[in-house]
């Protein structure tokens, strides 16, 4: 059985009575509260808060929740966001010509572990076209080198705002965002092959194997201005040893990558992840 929900995620400075003040807006609207998380970073006096609850029963129409909510959110200078269970977002994936990561989430899509609707894949390379035809899904071919990549970017985001996507998933797209293209849609989560901070950049596999590392990792994280050091969201790693080549290493890794990026975007879709300086809490 398919249960409507409502999920508010807010973030305001840390003062007593939070948890009351937010828990008595739903009950007293006649809401059955089903998920409750919350968290104070008392370093920096901030109170995070996630909450969902029924829609079934509940007296406010959803068109009046949000300003109904906002009524009480302006005295706590809270920031927050409303979010309903029915609303499945739209996603485009970017890729390169490594196909593991996109499989994996066209797989996962598909069988409805991820909920979402993918509205486009988007390339730099010809190579994966054949894999969106396979799946009855656009796709965009979008060569970019130094001289067009404004021009490039532009095309990106006007295909982006057409198809009405809410969210770009990074998987294994390797290219650098500009600071232009994030201010106009800051909406992506990237796939980087290492446990960041540790070996940014390109060749992390190499560089890994160069260091002669014990453990390899991957990260998911939202793409900021600086070069892979956005807000991390989800992370794992696996174990190698002497024996493992640099082709051992980028083996295991790809295995991983899958997981961790698939792991990122479900956080996300599901609205567990609450993103504060360059920080975030994730409410697992």
């Amino acid at each position: 059985m398919v249960i409507d929900t409502a999920t508010l995620l807010v973030s305001c400075p840390d003062q007593q009575g939070l948890v009351a003040k937010i828990a008595s807006f739903i009950y007293s609207n006649g809401g059955n509260i089903i998920h409750a998380d919350h968290h104070t970073d008392l370093e920096a006096g901030l109170f995070l808060s996630r909450i969902e609850w029924q829609l079934q029963g509940f007296n406010l129409p959803k068109d009046l929740i949000g300003r109904a909510f906002n009524a009480i959110a302006q005295p706590l200078k809270a920031d927050w966001q409303l979010h309903f269970s029915e609303t499945i977002p739209k996603v485009a994936i970017w890729v390169s010509q490594q196909d593991h990561c996109l499989y994996d989430l066209l797989w996962r899509i598909q069988a409805k572990e991820l909920k979402a609707k993918i509205g486009l894949i988007i390339s730099n390379h010809e190579k994966l076209a054949s894999i969106a035809e396979q799946f009855g899904i656009e796709y965009h071919y979008l060569p970019i080198n130094n001289s067009n990549k404004k021009e490039q970017e532009l095309k990106q985001l006007e295909l982006l705002k057409k198809a009405d996507i809410d969210l770009v998933i990074l998987a294994k797209y390797m290219q650098v965002l500009s600071s232009d293209f994030l201010q106009n849609f800051p909406n992506v989560i990237n796939i980087h092959h290492s446990f960041l901070p540790a070996f940014i950049g390109a060749k992390p596999y190499h560089q890994a194997y160069s260091r002669g590392v014990k453990i390899i990792g991957a990260t998911a994280h939202y793409i900021t201005q600086d070069l892979d050091a956005g807000p991390i969201i989800e992370q794992d790693v696996v174990k190698i040893s002497h024996r493992d080549t640099v082709e051992d290493l980028i083996r295991k890794g790809k295995d991983l990558e899958k997981i961790v990026l698939a792991r990122g975007v479900r956080l996300h879709l599901q609205h567990r992840v609450l993103v504060y300086g360059n920080r975030t809490v994730v409410f697992a």
